[in-house]
């Protein structure tokens, strides 16, 4: 097994609603804003090698919206979801699966692409992966969360016959039981989370005898580490605070590296116990594992 870090650049979103309700006095010592509140955020992806398997895990915002969407995310950097796959030596058609944690438009931007005026899939040799749980959330979108499910990412990828379902729990945790998971393959697991939206998934992967988990947005970065620290766009943030207290305290037990997606600084951690709680040990780069 080989894994690769696939950076697809980086976008920026409001301080406060990242950080929900720990004040802009102490959160924006962690990821200082700019003039308009917004701080800086990684949209990092992950290419697992397995065998005669290519899996990506989410692959950022694509490019096929219009200049007014991205207006209000600021897209910047060098860094494209090509450009990154090529520098390892593979292209997109390479690609045989695509697991996408969620179907947010920043994690599942990159599924389907504008070919003159078809939207087609980006990757057309690949299995998409969901789970038919939160697909049914994403394509009946409540109202607050609704801007996030963008139709022309998701409703493409069944259309195609690339769709398959992950079978998910419906158990959702309320107090420092494990999080549920279920089998990918041989060295790869998927934990079930429900605070940031209905039935997230996390790859979990064994590689080199250790253990790396995948945190999507239970954990965007390491500042949010602390427990209370809880973007205000979860949908269930109690939850969440559950899931949180319930992976970390695993993660230490277990000696889990944490691979974070949004970071704009930090690909991976390992945790320690302190005073104020469980944070970050060694920080490092995944090609350092």
């Amino acid at each position: 097994m080989n894994l690769y870090v696939v950076n697809t650049g980086y976008f920026k979103l409001d301080g406060g609603a990242m950080f929900g309700v720990v004040p802009k006095s102490i959160w924006n010592k962690l990821n200082p804003a700019d003039e308009k509140n917004l701080c800086s955020w990684a949209l990092r992806c992950l290419l697992i090698q397995d065998g005669n398997r290519l899996i990506l895990v989410d692959n950022g915002n694509g490019d096929k919206q219009d200049a007014k969407f991205f207006s209000h995310y600021y897209l910047h950097g060098d860094d494209t979801l090509d450009k990154s796959l090529s520098q390892h030596g593979f292209h997109r058609n390479d690609i045989t699966d695509v697991f996408l944690t969620h179907l947010h438009f920043d994690h599942c931007g990159g599924s389907i692409v504008r070919e003159a005026d078809h939207l087609v899939p980006a990757f057309k040799n690949a299995v998409y992966w969901s789970n038919e749980t939160h697909w049914n959330w994403a394509t009946n979108p409540n109202e607050r969360e609704k801007a996030s499910f963008l139709k022309e990412n998701i409703l493409p990828i069944r259309e195609s016959g690339q769709l398959k379902f992950i079978p998910a729990p419906s158990h959702r945790i309320t107090g420092n039981e494990p999080l549920p998971g279920t089998t990918f393959s041989n060295n790869i697991s998927i934990r079930f989370v429900n605070g940031h939206t209905e039935v997230m998934m996390l790859p979990q992967i064994v590689y080199n005898n250790k253990t790396i988990v995948f945190m999507a947005d239970l954990l965007p970065s390491i500042a949010h580490l602390p427990i209370p620290f809880v973007m205000a766009y979860d949908m269930f943030p109690l939850t969440t605070l559950y899931e949180k207290k319930s992976f970390l305290d695993e993660a230490l037990r277990e000696d889990y590296i944490l691979f974070f997606e949004h970071d704009p600084v930090n690909e991976c951690c390992t945790l320690q116990q302190t005073e104020k709680g469980i944070r970050q040990k060694e920080v490092f780069r995944l090609e350092e594992i």
